[in-house]
C-alpha cells in the first residue's frame, strides 16, 4: 500500500532522491535498483532536475510531487491518498490532478483519494463514496465514469455537472440529519 500524506511527510534532512528510495530501502532493495526506481518516479511526476534539492528548497506542489513519488517507488497495489490538494494553489491543485490521472492511466494503481472537495472526488474518481456522520457509514456510492484523461472541458459537460449536483444532494442530506 501507497500513501500520500496532507503534509506532504517528507524528511527535511534527505533530498529529493533520498526521499522517494527511502521506503525502498526499508523493504531491503539493493541500492542501485533503489535509485533507479526512484530516478523513474521523478520522471513520471515531473521532478527531473530537483533530485538533490532538499524538501525545504522545493515549492508546497513540489513537496506533494516528491510525496507521490515516494509512495508511487514501492508500486503498490492500493494507494491511499489522504486530502492531496488542501496545501496546494488552484494552480498546482489543477497540475498535481493531471499527474496523479497520468499516473493512474500508467500503472492502473487502485486510489482511494480523501477529499472534501466535491468536484475534486467526481472529476478524479470512478466511484465517488459519500459517508455519514457518525457513526461514519457509506452513505451512497455515486459512480462516474467518463472516459480518462478528464480535462478541463469534462467540468462542463453534462454528466459531471450531473455528478457532482447528485453528490451535493447527498451530502446537504446527510449533512441535515
Amino acid at each position: 500500500m501507497g500513501m500520500v500524506f496532507q503534509s506532504f511527510g517528507l524528511m527535511p534532512h534527505l533530498t529529493v532522491i533520498d526521499n522517494i528510495a527511502f521506503p525502498l530501502k526499508l523493504q531491503g532493495k539493493p541500492e542501485q535498483e533503489r535509485y533507479a526506481q526512484a530516478q523513474r518516479v521523478i520522471e513520471l511526476v515531473g521532478l527531473e532536475g530537483r533530485e538533490n534539492n532538499y524538501p525545504k528548497q522545493l515549492s508546497g506542489g513540489q513537496q506533494q510531487r516528491v510525496g507521490i513519488a515516494r509512495s508511487l517507488a514501492v508500486e503498490p497495489d492500493i494507494w491511499f491518498l489522504d486530502e492531496p490538494f488542501s496545501a496546494l494553489d488552484f494552480e498546482m491543485t489543477l497540475f498535481i490532478r493531471e499527474k496523479l490521472q497520468e499516473v493512474f492511466m500508467q500503472t492502473g494503481t487502485t486510489m482511494l483519494l480523501v477529499s472534501h472537495d466535491l468536484e475534486e472526488a467526481v472529476y478524479l474518481a470512478d466511484q465517488v463514496l459519500l459517508l455519514t456522520k457518525r457513526p461514519t457509514r457509506v452513505a451512497e456510492i455515486l459512480p462516474y465514469g467518463d472516459a480518462r484523461p478528464r480535462t478541463v472541458d469534462t467540468l462542463s459537460e453534462p454528466a459531471f455537472i450531473q455528478a457532482k449536483k447528485r453528490s451535493l444532494e447527498i451530502f446537504q442530506r446527510e449533512v441535515r440529519r
